[in-house]
């Protein structure tokens, strides 16, 4: 099977790599950032890693594809369907794999069929490493169950929810509301504690409560995730908000989650070799530079 990545990001890398020397099928790949001199050798060197074929442009990629995973960032992933659908041949099935609001996949669906080709909704439940290709997936649309036997036998770990596309979407967004959610509340309660200097006594408290809180004990991991990934997480967080809009429903904690993983990420601060010192050190770094004096 002729297969295409539009992104060639970290996620694009885990499920490719894990496929190692047993690809399903001759891989083509284009980058946005392949059209910037500065971050061009970047990806050529990544797609040389991979065993890829790297392309100038997505009508290039695109050329004879029967399957092509859409791996952007939220925020651009209805303009490459949009950008896309003009080069995709009749018939090839558009995987969309990025983390947006059901309108969003419905709009994408629309381009890429009146375009001739076939949409899957495709909703990633985990972060891709360590699992790669075997990352749990929800897919949904009217190709859906045609397709998953597809996916699995490539091997990737895929589960059909429905034939409509939104589906799986909805269910990866509104689990993202908790997920990331969970993230920048730690976030905004250890910087508190370490700038009060009541950490002693806060956590400790939170853990004899009830419901049972381990904050400090997943502070570390959750820093990590979002200084590393955390634009991109914004990126998602802004069409889960938009999700709630579509539904009538207020948006406020999601919108505040996309603020906190966009400050977060936004930071000059750059991760210790090894593990990290403590659970705090995060909290204490990012303070010296949030609050120099």
């Amino acid at each position: 099977m002729r297969i295409t990545f539009i992104g060639l990001g970290e996620a694009a890398s885990a499920i490719i790599s894990g496929w190692g020397d047993a690809q399903p099928g001759p891989i083509r790949a284009f980058d946005i950032k392949t059209v910037d001199p500065a971050t061009a050798p970047e990806i050529a060197a990544r797609a040389e890693r991979l065993g890829v074929t790297a392309c100038a442009s997505a009508a290039d990629a695109l050329k004879d594809a029967e399957l092509v995973f859409c791996m952007v960032t939220a925020d651009q992933a209805v303009a490459a369907a949009g950008q896309g659908a003009p080069h995709l041949p009749e018939g090839a099935v558009w995987c969309d794999m990025n983390s947006c609001a059901p309108s969003s996949k419905q709009r994408s669906a629309a381009t890429v069929e009146a375009a001739g080709g076939r949409y899957l909704d495709v909703a990633v439940l985990a972060p891709v490493y360590p699992l790669r290709n075997m990352v749990p997936c929800l897919v949904s649309g009217p190709d859906a169950s045609r397709m998953a036997p597809v996916m699995a036998g490539f091997p990737m770990d895929v589960r059909v929810v429905s034939d409509a596309v939104g589906r799986a979407s909805s269910i990866k967004m509104v689990r993202s509301i908790m997920v990331k959610g969970l993230e920048a509340l730690t976030a905004e309660c250890v910087l508190a504690a370490v700038a009060a200097d009541v950490a002693d006594e806060v956590f400790p408290s939170l853990k004899s409560d009830s419901p049972r809180l381990e904050v400090l004990e997943r502070a570390a991991y959750n820093f990590e995730r979002m200084l590393v990934h955390g634009k991109r997480r914004a990126a998602e967080m802004d069409e889960v908000a938009k999700m709630l809009a579509d539904l009538g429903l207020p948006g406020d904690m999601s919108t505040a989650t996309a603020h906190w993983q966009r400050v977060l990420s936004g930071t000059d601060l750059t991760l210790p070799e090894g593990d990290v010192p403590d659970h705090l050190w995060f909290a204490s770094e990012y303070l010296k530079r949030l609050l120099p004096d």
